[in-house]
């Protein structure tokens, strides 16, 4: 059981390890669509 709970421990750090390393490598396009939002004047004055 030991051995078990062991290869269980390493392929999670495994895994860990390849989603870190593939989120730092991954090219995430910017955004490519404008935001417009309107923003009422009683939320500018203060």
């Amino acid at each position: 059981m030991k051995k078990f709970g062991l290869f269980v421990f390493v392929i999670l750090i495994g895994a860990l390890l390849a989603g870190g390393v593939f989120l730092l490598t991954w090219d995430i396009p910017a955004p490519s669509t404008n935001v417009e939002k309107v923003i009422p004047n009683d939320r500018l004055t203060k």
